[in-house]
């Protein structure tokens, strides 16, 4: 990065940081604020940054950021398309694909998302691929934030790596397969015809995945709008929820939010998850938001 752009970077997300309100991101603003939008340390902790590093970005110094981090600043500062392609453009990042683990996070999901602070929470893609999480959501399901690439899709991994099953119930492995498949199906069939994400993942499941290719043959077909799931949780063991689903107009995200099954102890286990956190229990990469699934 040249100086010019590390000058305009910092520049720019002071700019963005002063016009969100505090309650914008669900934070508390309380009466003694001596700043009209955000701090730094706010946008550090919502972000998942150090103080230190976010401070040297806006002072336009530092170390170049990665990807990652851009598309965690844009998400934090709740920034339009426009305004993170150009925060990506200053820090010589390539621009990210709408689709990747990095895709730009839907202005109402993220507002959404920030107003269930006691409720599991995530936001995903068409393809399951978790594009931010709530904490109480990584304390239930795990930060997978790590996962990049093909292997960012839950759906993807759930076909090719084995442990990525461990999460559910062994009895219940089949009808999540099927509900996978069906879900994906829809999903690809909604996608512009030049598309080649989706075709390019279904297309190895189906080599690499003989589970996948017998069920793909099947035609069956069905959004996954409410599911009923068993999770394993490592320290309160199985937490039976309701998993609900709302969908963006073009379909391509979706906002997952958990509650307990009514009759079930789960409703205790979901308050315990904010009582235990995630302590290391899946050794989150980031104690406030993070990416994946």
């Amino acid at each position: 990065m040249s100086p010019a752009k590390f000058r305009e970077l910092g520049a720019f997300l002071r700019s963005r940081r002063e016009r969100i309100r505090p309650t914008d991101v669900g934070l508390i603003s309380g009466p003694r604020r001596r700043v009209p939008g955000l701090r730094r340390d706010e946008v550090a902790q919502l972000a998942g940054a150090s103080v230190d590093y976010y401070n040297e970005l806006e002072r336009g110094a530092g170390s170049q950021p990665s990807e990652q981090m851009l598309a965690a600043l844009a998400r934090a500062l709740r920034l339009t398309r426009d305004e993170r392609d150009y925060l990506f453009h200053l820090a010589d990042r390539p621009v990210p694909v709408e689709t990747g683990p990095a895709a730009h996070v839907h202005p109402g999901m993220l507002d959404l998302l920030s107003r269930l602070p006691a409720t599991p929470a995530q936001v995903i893609t068409d393809l399951h691929i978790t594009l931010v999480q709530n904490p109480l959501a990584i304390a239930l399901l795990g930060d997978q934030s790590e996962f990049t690439g093909k292997r960012g899709s839950l759906l993807y991994r759930w076909f090719t790596e084995e442990d990525s099953r461990d999460l559910y119930p062994a009895e219940d492995h089949e009808a999540q397969s099927r509900a996978f498949v069906a879900d994906l199906r829809a999903a690809a069939a909604a996608r512009d015809a030049r598309d080649t994400e989706a075709a390019g993942m279904i297309g190895e499941l189906r080599t690499s995945s003989p589970e996948f290719a017998a069920l793909w043959a099947e035609h069956d077909v069905a959004y996954r709008r409410n599911d009923r799931k068993r999770i394993i949780h490592p320290e309160l063991g199985v937490i039976e929820v309701n998993c609900l689903n709302l969908f963006s107009e073009d379909n391509r995200q979706r906002l997952l939010w958990f509650t307990p099954v009514h009759g079930s102890d789960s409703a205790d286990a979901l308050d315990m998850l904010s009582v235990i956190g995630t302590q290391e229990i899946y050794e989150p990469a980031s104690p406030v938001m993070a990416r994946g699934r």
